[in-house]
């Protein structure tokens, strides 16, 4: 009898918990036992950001690149497509999106302190403070990130939680394309090399159908090696400018923008920029599924009403 329990428990999962593990400059996730993506924040990198992320199975859904330099057939265009991230390209006319290097108009986004690391039981929990810094050194902006990060059978699921906060003077997020809650996929499950296709919460297909117009939820799937999988990102309801517009393209950038009006309508008099005052906050929150199968297969209508 002994024998036959010890082998059902050998059959058995041995983990069903998130791991957090800090480190100097990144902090390394695990979910069920398995590496799910990692956070960095040192000061060798020109915002934070999560890479790579990775399916149930282990698939790699990001692109590597640049990150990593030896993945051979990857694309090397954008360098400030950075696994995942949250910035904007017009931030009282400072760019804190296309940033890969220091310039004259660029900003930085500066760790403060990072306040809490905990795994546990179905899920591990990053917080952290952070300074949006313009090229004069000067603070724009203070930003508070709950990273929640969740065990599931099937999905890789986190939800985002930002808050925004001016340091002194009023913050005009402009009114651009370039931004602002990203995902660079890996190029093999793009539109672009026919591997992928967006769907829209609409049932709309196709970049030209999704870019630019408003959706609660995108879904990018897929296959890669061999395999269908997906990423959908959700747009909590209560976010400013719900639903969100979609800055999303065929050679796998993938964000949620809710201020590029001008660009999106193709309307120079429009005008989708928004200002916090001082004294004020804006908070967004995505939650993001990495599934497997297409998006017909997937219920993400279903998902997203659960959503809260």
């Amino acid at each position: 009898m002994k024998r036959y329990w010890l082998c059902l428990l050998l059959t058995l999962p041995l983990w069903a918990d998130v791991a957090i593990d800090r480190k100097a400059d990144q902090i390394d996730v695990t979910v069920d036992g398995k590496p799910f993506t990692s956070f960095f924040f040192g000061p060798d990198t020109m915002k934070p950001f999560l890479a790579p992320l990775r399916a149930a199975d282990g698939t790699i859904v990001t692109r590597r690149w640049p990150m990593e330099s030896n993945i051979e057939g990857e694309s090397h265009d954008h360098p400030h497509h950075t696994g995942l991230w949250f910035t904007h390209d017009d931030v009282n006319g400072v760019k804190f999106w296309e940033n890969p290097k220091p310039g004259p108009d660029i900003g930085r986004v500066v760790l403060d302190r990072i306040d809490k690391t905990r795994g546990g039981n179905r899920t591990g929990v990053i917080e952290a403070d952070f300074r949006w810094e313009g090229p004069d050194n000067k603070v724009i902006l203070r930003e508070h990130r709950k990273m929640t990060f969740y065990s599931d059978p099937e999905n890789r699921i986190i939800d985002i939680d930002i808050t925004l906060r001016p340091n002194r003077e009023p913050v005009k997020f402009g009114d651009t394309k370039e931004g602002t809650f990203g995902i660079r996929l890996a190029d093999k499950m793009t539109e672009k090399q026919k591997g992928g296709m967006m769907t829209n919460a609409a049932g709309q297909t196709g970049m030209k159908a999704v870019w630019g117009k408003p959706s609660p939820w995108v879904d990018y799937a897929g296959t890669l090696d061999g395999k269908p999988v997906g990423v959908a990102i959700f747009d909590h309801r209560e976010n400013p400018k719900h639903p969100t517009y979609w800055h999303a393209r065929d050679y796998g950038l993938f964000a949620a923008n809710p201020f590029g009006e001008k660009d999106f309508f193709r309307d120079k008099t429009r005008d989708g920029s928004l200002t916090i005052q001082p004294g004020k906050s804006l908070r967004f929150r995505y939650r993001v599924i990495i599934h497997p199968g297409l998006t017909a297969n997937t219920p993400l209508a279903e998902m997203y009403s659960k959503y809260r």
